[in-house]
């Protein structure tokens, strides 16, 4: 599609997405405006006093943005939003959408040790702010204390604001900024209903997170040294952020019930980046399972802006894994963080009538059954599929009164299911798997006696209760177990590649600690957070891509710390290259889902190990005018482009490759219809940071069957002189003797090294139907 009718599509579709009625009188809804900032005609002193004369009224208004996106936010009718998109000056308008939260000892296996490398080279990440957008913070935790921590950097422009259970005093060295933003989430409110808003009785009016997922991504993220943490006893130890000096600037963009909005997540872009944070981390994501253009999704609109300002920014993969093309958030100026498992297990065992034993998980810390057996019974297999996934009033109090309960899982939450078992007058439950969890497993702070299982050990209860009169068992808790095998593993529900939007792209970019995670939890809910969960917990241990997002949040603030001139880019590059890709078995990473070995789609280019990222050796540094290039080259019309970087932008009249974005992956695609060799080449340019005087050779790795990968030149020398150095490389592919996996791909891998450091990119080969 050429890009002038592109963007006359994108203008019909901005006129006519809004639900309105056919005389454009509906009811106001929330639209983000984009407006071009260079016209604003001189006569209005600044761009708020022009909106308000020519765009909307004042009351209407909810946000202005003026620095990683130019225009604002407002309540409008569908013929106001029309009668708005007519004005010359108006590139974009789109609806405000929901999004939703995707929700120690992992710095350890990371790779990071107490006294030497990366810790205490960064002394720790004490200069560097970490931006945390989700949910809010509690204040008083000894995660947040500053005992010992120096002042506040002086380029600090942040706030603490005040609220309900939030004063100026709840900020310290460590909480340094402490905000909330509203006004998308309240305007919602105001046309959808009592279904979303914020409802005042269950949250604060404040940063004070009412949740827990705020808190325990923070904490996750630069938590202090906390002493003698546990989660009513399990993971018992020393609770550490990854970067536990860093300072922790709290967004409370998410509310509790009613979600994150996304006039109020580009607010707090904007904001963030005045404030002056170096690192963000943003564990949301799209809540229709669809990746919106980057054009109509204001993460991707905000985090651009954020790193043109040299703000790393890292954000959650998604958790609708193992389904491939799940991953989410995949701007290629964001780092796409998957999740992983790791060495710690809260091993929980059910013991059948029948002497049979299998092993499941649970965090469950009440009352045990002491080896009881008690009868066990499968509400699904009356075929109800509401009563088989124990939803709410699906249970018969008289089948399934002092038994033990099999629920499968999925449509509601994990630990509700127990709830629901418990108002039933069940005395504990096991969750089952179904084949879209496979064998991946999380523990939960259930209300009642419960054990997960995996799907193949789920079908062998179920088996069970088929064939014996009358079945019984029972659940025996074995609190924490270290040193598991294999870990890490690439955890079920980590969102998976490709990319659904440019698979020249690869995505995820890596994979970080994201199952079992102890961090810091909020004062205002139990550890389940449902409203009947009364017990109170210092910490909490959760699962979700929420979790591995900050552990790449906190290292990137480390790197910043200990390399203050590197860019986003360039920290990202130094992840990705250093990435193990073997367990500790020293085999290669698996997939939880299957048990057979991991990909690039699955975990990117690896699994972070911190100590190697901080001398990487090489890297590949992306600038503002590449990710333009790459803009064009996906067929983005200057206007569109200007939606995104707020600069004009000149696409050149020969399209850019987009595979030719500096990227430190490579993802090479071949059409089906061309059968036979085909060829593509790539250009990559690496950057010395390393010792000045360096040569680097280059090796091909695990080519696929019917590929072949070259490389010229097969050698980089670097001097004093020379910190940049480029190579191009061809992926040939006989698309007729292509041995492709199960997601239609097949991959190798290429490393420069200069007998010290090893940089390796992924690789690739994807047959697809069209481009």
């Amino acid at each position: 599609m050429a890009a002038s009718s592109f963007f006359f599509a994108l203008f019909f579709f901005f006129l006519f997405s809004g639900g309105c009625s056919g005389d454009g009188e509906a009811a106001a809804k929330t639209y983000i405006v984009r407006v071009d900032a260079g016209s604003k005609p001189s006569i209005f002193p600044t761009h708020y006093h022009w909106y308000t004369s020519e765009f909307a009224d004042p009351a209407r208004i909810l946000h202005t943005y003026d620095t990683v996106f130019h225009g604002f936010s407002a309540s409008l009718t569908g013929a106001q939003a029309s009668a708005l998109l007519r004005h010359p000056n108006v590139l974009a308008a789109f609806e405000d959408r929901r999004r939703r939260l995707h929700t120690t000892r992992s710095p350890q296996f990371l790779g990071l040790r107490n006294q030497r490398g990366l810790w205490s080279e960064s002394d720790y990440g004490s200069d560097v702010v970490v931006g945390v957008f989700d949910t809010g913070i509690t204040p008083g935790r000894r995660s947040f204390s500053d005992q010992n921590l120096g002042p506040v950097p002086k380029r600090w422009k942040g706030v603490c604001e005040a609220g309900v259970g939030f004063s100026l005093k709840s900020c310290n060295r460590k909480i340094v900024g402490a905000r909330f933003f509203s006004k998308g989430n309240e305007a919602a409110g105001r046309s959808a209903g009592p279904a979303i808003g914020i409802n005042e009785t269950v949250e604060f009016r404040s940063p004070r997170d009412a949740d827990g997922h705020g808190t325990h991504t923070a904490s996750t993220a630069a938590g202090r040294y906390t002493f003698q943490a546990s989660m009513s006893g399990y993971a018992m130890g020393v609770a550490k952020g990854v970067a536990p000096k860093a300072r922790i600037a709290s967004y409370k963009v998410c509310w509790k019930d009613s979600g994150c909005f996304d006039s109020d997540i580009l607010a707090a872009f904007d904001t963030a980046v005045k404030d002056g944070v170096d690192v963000i981390s943003i564990s949301i994501g799209g809540g229709d399972g669809v990746s919106s253009p980057y054009y109509l999704d204001p993460i991707a609109i905000g985090s651009y802006g954020a790193v043109a300002n040299g703000v790393f920014v890292s954000a959650s993969a998604g958790n609708d894994g193992p389904n491939e093309m799940s991953v989410t958030n995949l701007a290629p100026w964001l780092t796409t963080v998957g999740a992983s498992t790791i060495d710690r297990n809260f091993p929980a065992d059910v013991t059948l009538g029948n002497g049979v034993k299998l092993s499941g998980v649970s965090l469950y810390a009440g009352p045990p059954l002491e080896g009881k057996m008690y009868p066990l019974v499968y509400p699904g297999k009356s075929g109800v599929l509401s009563a088989s996934l124990c939803m709410e009033n699906s249970l018969d109090p008289n089948l399934v009164k002092g038994k033990i309960v099999i629920c499968d899982r999925g449509s509601s939450p994990r630990v509700s299911k127990g709830l629901v078992v418990q108002k039933a007058g069940g005395i504990g439950m096991i969750l089952a798997n179904g084949m879209s969890n496979g064998e991946g497993l999380v523990g939960d702070a259930h209300v009642i006696p419960t054990a997960a299982l995996g799907a193949n050990e789920g079908d062998a209860v179920k088996s069970y209760i088929k064939l014996t009169a009358k079945p019984t068992a029972t659940i025996d808790f074995r609190g924490t177990q270290l040193g598991i095998k294999p870990a890490p593993v690439v955890a079920s529900f980590s969102g998976r590649g490709p990319n659904g939007l440019d698979p020249e792209i690869l995505k995820p970019d890596l994979i970080a600690p994201g199952v079992n995670i102890l961090a810091a939890w909020t004062d205002a809910v139990g550890p389940t957070g449902l409203p009947s969960d009364k017990r109170k917990t210092e910490f909490n241990i959760l699962s979700g891509t929420s979790m591995a997002c900050p552990h790449v949040s906190g290292a990137a603030a480390l790197l910043k710390s200990a390399h203050p001139d590197w860019s986003p880019a360039m920290i990202r590059s130094a992840m990705m290259t250093t990435a193990n890709l073997v367990d500790n078995r020293n085999q290669r990473i698996s997939d939880e889902s299957t048990g057979k070995n991991g990909s690039p789609y699955d975990f990117g280019a690896g699994h972070l190990h911190l100590d190697l990222a901080m001398d990487p050796g090489l890297v590949y540094d992306i600038t503002n005018d590449d990710y333009v290039s790459f803009l064009c080259g996906i067929g983005y019309s200057n206007k569109i482009i200007q939606v995104i970087t707020r600069l004009p932008a000149n696409c050149p009249a020969k399209k850019p490759l987009p595979e030719n974005l500096n990227y430190p992956s490579i993802s090479a695609l071949f059409l089906t219809s061309s059968k036979g060799v085909q060829r593509k080449t790539f250009i990559r340019t690496a950057t010395n940071v390393g010792q000045p005087n360096a040569v680097y050779q280059v090796r091909v790795e695990s080519v696929p069957k019917g590929v072949t990968i070259s490389v010229k030149p097969t050698k980089l020398v670097f001097t004093e002189a020379v910190k940049k150095q480029s190579y191009v490389v061809t992926v040939t592919a006989d698309t007729r003797n292509l041995e492709l996996d199960d997601s239609g791909a097949a991959f190798g891998s290429l490393a420069w090294s200069d007998g010290k450091h090893v940089v390796r990119s992924p690789v690739a080969i994807t047959e697809i139907t069209m481009m």
